[in-house]
């Protein structure tokens, strides 16, 4: 048996710094866990040594860009994992693209990663792979938990002005085509630039077409000051019974802010959210056997903060690369890695991921549950309130209106 040993390097590109940086730390912390288990691979008869090869992304684009280049000529990357950032992820898969390294990323919808990357649904990249939900997804979750609360049928979209508000607003990809089939009646409140500074327009819609009922992309800060105004302007008319969020408030509002205004704005507005994993998740890790519950107990244990819902993912994109490496025909070669990727199906600490079974090329899709942020003693808690596709996952708490 030929046992020479040879280098492999899993590179990544990560928020370390910058306003994406929160977002980073469940990537660096599953890495750092899982460093035993991602020293070495064993493809076949050969066992290859791996060092795992970290670059900054600062937050930002250009410097996401670098941080693949500085990966490819100086660490000699076979495989690029990265996740967080609307203008940064797209930035890190076009590079990879661009230098022809394989590139594995997840935490954005997958209309929105093909799309910001000036392709469509059918498009096939060479080099990138992506793992997460699609908006139409995300819709009908959101739909149920409107249903779930009694709403009408009137729903308000406070979306913004930039590429994640033009595709929710797309009348192909974005939340019409599920929401109108459910019978619901979507209400543009009217685009808005982030950060945004007053939303009395957006509020006198809502009120106008009598929407009991938001739904939103904001960041926290944008939508505790829509909630505030919302609020303050109840005598004149309604408030909203139900606000459903995606993308920065699928995090606990305390972990993305330090401002307390915020945290008591957004726990009195009971937010739901989706739910793409958590520590009631029945799945375990392909590399050390962790359960999800494992997984978010050690983080906290660790490094004193709650749980977030990318840290599973994070660990599955770590999972996913050891995988391709192991299974490539040749590790050594990012064609051969390219192609285990996209000829991967297996269970991981996120759940199932198949590239074969993809909605469009090089995606492969995960299943989400419906939540709602419930304020307790010590923080938001994220409670399960609706499975329809994900009966495995356990409803943990009921869906409170406000």
């Amino acid at each position: 048996m030929n046992t020479t040993s040879s280098q492999l390097t899993i590179g990544v590109v990560a928020p370390l710094t910058g306003r994406l940086a929160p977002l980073g730390k469940p990537l660096t912390y599953a890495l750092k866990a899982l460093a035993p288990q991602l020293e070495h691979v064993r493809n076949g008869s050969r066992r290859y040594d791996v060092s795992v090869a970290v670059r900054d992304s600062r937050s930002d684009p250009a410097a996401a860009r670098r941080a693949v280049h500085d990966l490819m000529t100086t660490d000699r990357a076979h495989i690029v994992l990265t996740m967080a950032g609307t203008q940064v992820l797209p930035a890190v898969a076009d590079a990879c693209e661009e230098l022809g390294v394989p590139c594995l990323s997840t935490t954005f919808p997958w209309q929105a990663y093909v799309h910001s990357r000036g392709a469509g649904p059918g498009h096939s990249f060479r080099w990138t792979y992506h793992f997460a939900w699609g908006l139409d997804d995300i819709a009908t979750v959101f739909a149920r938990m409107w249903e779930q609360a009694g709403a009408g049928q009137a729903v308000g979209c406070l979306w913004n002005d930039d590429l994640q508000g033009s595709l929710l607003r797309h009348q192909e990809y974005g939340f019409a085509p599920v929401t109108s089939a459910r019978g619901h009646t979507l209400v543009d409140l009217g685009p808005y630039r982030e950060p945004a500074t007053d939303f009395q327009q957006q509020v006198d819609r809502m009120r106008e077409h009598g929407a009991d009922t938001v739904t939103s992309a904001a960041t926290a800060a944008d939508l505790a000051l829509f909630h505030r105004q919302a609020r303050q302007a109840r005598q004149a008319g309604l408030r909203p019974r139900l606000i459903t969020c995606s993308r920065w408030l699928t995090y606990p509002h305390t972990h993305t802010t330090a401002a307390p205004d915020i945290h008591a704005e957004l726990a009195d507005a009971r937010v739901a959210t989706l739910v793409y994993w958590s520590p009631d998740h029945p799945y375990r890790s392909s590399l050390n056997g962790a359960t999800c519950a494992d997984l978010a107990h050690a983080y906290q244990q660790d490094t004193g903060e709650s749980w977030l819902q990318p840290l599973g993912l994070a660990h599955a994109l770590a999972e996913t690369a050891h995988r391709a490496l192991s299974t490539a025909d040749d590790p050594t070669d990012r064609a051969a890695v390219a192609r285990a990727i996209a000829s991967t199906t297996f269970s991981t600490i996120a759940g199932t991921l198949d590239w074969k079974q993809g909605p469009t090329p090089n995606i492969a899709l995960l299943r989400l549950s419906g939540g709602q942020w419930h304020p307790g003693p010590q923080g938001p808690r994220l409670a399960v309130v609706t499975n329809t596709d994900t009966p495995e996952v356990p409803v943990t708490g009921e869906l409170t209106p406000t």
